[in-house]
């Protein structure tokens, strides 16, 4: 299931974002105590942590709250708008793990490391937010400022202008690539109930009955295996880490 952001009314949803003052709107009775945009947006996101971004409805954060579906458009217009303040605001985790100032001149490929670290850590909190296309980003701060704070690591690295376009396209892509395939993991060993260790001895079993000539055929996959520690788990944390030392060591070569 994939959601594209920014769907919602332009001016309503960035003013939201942006924190422009709260407005009810005209028609529709006052603002009852304890609720407001922030305990709206923080239910929202307890639901899609919980049940999925399926489950995610202004009925269900209603309910949450202990109010109506309808008391909460006096705040904020619709699922689409608030789903793009749930995102920006789950991004928003991530400044209160990076250093604010650029990082020294040596040492970027540590705050580079830093960086992906909080993102992929913010996306395994919050599955849901894999759903939201980046097609069209949420324009939001915090969004922004995630993109601000990865430039800013980059930059002692002293990329040109493509390069450096290239390399916050693959950084992003590969940490939520990867970031989905672990959720993804995750989720079906609980929607099926067998363990990935479990998928993958059966499977393993019945490929040497069905192609006992595997390992002729495909000698280069099982020498790799042999090499492993077991099957391939793209969940495993040293995937990440080698990965993205890969990456980093691409972009220190073509400094």
């Amino acid at each position: 299931m994939t959601v594209y952001a920014g769907q919602g009314d332009a001016r309503r949803s960035l003013a939201l974002l942006w924190g422009a003052p709260e407005r009810p709107r005209t028609g529709r009775s006052g603002p009852k105590p304890g609720l407001n945009v922030d305990a709206i947006v923080s239910a929202g996101i307890a639901v899609a942590d919980a049940e999925g971004m399926e489950a995610l409805s202004m009925r269900a954060v209603g309910e949450r709250l202990g109010r109506t579906a309808m008391a909460l458009y006096t705040y904020v217009p619709g699922k689409a708008e608030l789903l793009d303040l749930m995102h920006d605001r789950a991004l928003a985790e991530l400044s209160t793990g990076l250093p604010a100032g650029p990082p020294p001149a040596d040492d970027w490929r540590a705050a580079v490391t830093a960086w992906a670290d909080g993102l992929y850590a913010c996306y395994l909190r919050h599955p849901w937010m894999l759903r939201v296309s980046q097609a069209r980003p949420v324009l939001g701060p915090a969004e922004l400022a995630t993109m601000e704070s990865l430039l800013r690591a980059l930059r002692p690295a002293g990329l040109p202008p493509r390069r450096l376009r290239g390399a916050v396209a693959a950084l992003w892509q590969f940490v939520r690539g990867l970031a989905a395939t672990t959720a993804d993991a995750r989720a079906a060993a609980a929607a099926t109930g067998v363990t990935d260790e479990d998928w993958w001895h059966d499977r393993s079993a019945r490929l040497a009955e069905l192609a006992p000539d595997f390992t002729d055929r495909f000698p280069l996959l099982t020498a790799l295996q042999s090499t492993a520690d077991g099957p391939p788990q793209d969940s495993h944390p040293d995937t990440f880490r080698t990965g993205l030392t890969i990456l980093l060591d691409g972009l220190a070569a073509s400094c």
